[in-house]
């Protein structure tokens, strides 16, 4: 009888368990490794067609790694085939879904979640095989809700409006800087009471416009995305700029691009924080009256240049220090680059450009039906991906 309680015991105590386990409300369906895609043709095609669509409201451009596509809405994130967005595998939680990002190989989807003290943030991050499915790192954060994710070289940081986690590739945390919760050591942090505007991210280094209510304006701040003690951020340079709406465009070893809007000016500082130049932004209004949705100005990466999404317009900013090359107007996003070439979507279609000089080598048309907002892409392959809205469409 003994034995039989003990048993008895033991089968309530799983039970309980596993009702309030976070596996009980996940469901993984994993897949073996997808062959390897056809190479992408040599040149852009004359005419591409729509081959499948799937919602992905989690993604705020597409996510695409080989052969496979992710999207991920509601609570599932899953990876697709990325010839014909046949679903191959799957990984779901009963929890909303807060973004879903594509880095090092690896797909990092972060769900939101309630903790102990009742707050809501997006604090679970779970990383994925893209090929299979597998989670490979798993970890709880403080992130807030509308986070979106930043990438660099082994890095990747948290947006939001008073707190920046920054981990390493494994998801170990490296560095926390703004607003810690559950402070232990206090006057670790630079400065507090500040409001975070936009992030940028390259090799080792995180960058930040701050709005502090003890400066007269905009604040540019750069730190080490990996300091010597994770709770105390070493800050390379912080400077106060010219003007408030400042937005961080692009971040490079060398140099960050800030544009300030109330002076109509994008301005170059150097590894030092200091001014380099400033050249005249000749933008319509509504370009950057607003930050950038999730902290995270629009911006692609060319093999000639980075390319910066104005609203209205797509700026080539050089790789190296970030000194603007030319602009093409009436465009819908940053572009991306697909079979060799650099590709900006337009109204109606998309438009290859020649990176040394922005010049027009020819026009697609492409039925975006009802869709007529921004458009973000990626490619992998033969495929090209556009994300309109809360839908990922594949193009061929």
């Amino acid at each position: 009888m003994a034995v039989a309680l003990v048993v008895l015991g033991c089968v309530l105590l799983a039970g309980t368990v596993w009702a309030f386990s976070d596996q009980r409300g996940t469901v993984q369906q994993n897949a073996e490794p997808p062959p390897p895609l056809p190479a992408a043709p040599a040149s852009v095609p004359g005419t591409l067609t729509e081959m499948w669509r799937a919602p992905s409201s989690a993604t705020p451009v597409p996510v695409a790694e080989g052969a496979t596509v992710v999207t991920g809405d509601g609570g599932e994130v899953a990876g697709r085939d990325a010839l014909t967005g046949q679903v191959r595998w799957r990984y779901g939680r009963d929890l909303p879904l807060c973004t879903v990002a594509p880095a090092w190989n690896r797909v990092l989807a972060v769900y939101s979640k309630t903790g102990a003290a009742g707050a809501t943030g997006c604090s679970e991050v779970t990383q994925l095989d893209p090929g299979t499915g597998g989670r490979t790192a798993q970890r709880n954060g403080d992130a807030e809700l509308g986070t979106r994710l930043v990438v660099g070289e082994r890095h990747v940081t948290t947006t939001g409006s008073r707190l920046l986690n920054t981990w390493r590739d494994d998801l170990v945390k490296s560095n926390e800087y703004g607003q810690v919760p559950a402070l232990v050591n206090p006057e670790k942090q630079p400065r507090t009471g500040c409001a975070f505007a936009s992030v940028a991210a390259t090799s080792g280094k995180v960058g930040v416009v701050e709005r502090c209510p003890e400066d007269p304006a905009d604040r540019l701040t750069v730190f080490k995305a990996a300091p010597d003690k994770s709770d105390k951020p070493e800050v390379e340079y912080s400077t106060v700029l010219a003007g408030g709406s400042a937005q961080l465009v692009a971040l490079t070893e060398k140099a960050a691009a800030v544009a300030l809007p109330e002076q109509s000016r994008l301005v170059i500082y150097d590894v030092e924080g200091r001014e380099r130049a400033a050249y005249p932004l000749d933008l319509p209004a509504g370009d950057l009256s607003e930050d950038p949705s999730g902290g995270v100005v629009p911006t692609a990466q060319g093999e000639a240049n980075i390319y910066w999404f104005t609203g209205s317009r797509t700026m080539a900013l050089a790789k190296d220090d970030l000194t603007p090359r030319w602009t093409v107007n009436n465009t819908l996003g940053a572009g991306t680059l697909f079979a060799g070439q650099f590709v900006v979507p337009i109204e109606g279609g998309l438009v290859v450009i020649d990176e040394a000089d922005g010049g027009t080598v020819r026009t697609i048309g492409v039925d975006r039906r009802e869709h007529s907002g921004p458009v973000a892409l990626s490619s992998t392959g033969p495929v090209l991906l556009e994300q309109r809205g809360d839908t990922v469409v594949a193009l061929r």
